[in-house]
């Protein structure tokens, strides 16, 4: 599904990147409030769902490729973090939804998880 399509099932609004919601296809995500499990377990082209807001989840992002990011439950980037996406060409969505209720939402539309399970498939 395109980033736009993405936009629509979690009624969110794009903050970064409203030019590439058509171009951006999103096959794979990854939910987590942890950098540590982002870069253990995330994968290049994925969206990345969280509620972390600073640049440093903007970083991580830029070093494993993620397609873009989804900020959950409403949370509001300070400018420096939209910044610095803007600077690194990395889309940024943001939606009222829960991380439970938005990871559910794009599972039943087709998105997949980067890993079904740690150690294996």
């Amino acid at each position: 599904m395109t980033l736009s399509e993405v936009m629509n099932t979690l009624d969110a609004k794009a903050l970064v990147g409203n030019d590439r919601l058509n171009t951006i296809e999103i096959k794979t995500a990854f939910a987590a409030d942890l950098l540590s499990d982002v870069l253990a377990f995330a994968k290049a082209g994925s969206l990345l769902l969280t509620g972390l807001t600073n640049s440093q989840v903007i970083r991580t992002a830029s070093i494993l490729d993620i397609a873009a990011i989804v900020f959950v439950r409403g949370k509001s980037p300070p400018n420096e973090t939209l910044k610095l996406a803007e600077e690194l060409d990395i889309p940024i969505l943001s939606t009222k939804y829960i991380l439970f209720e938005t990871s559910g939402r794009l599972y039943s539309q087709g998105i997949t998880g980067c890993i079904k399970k740690v150690g294996g498939e």
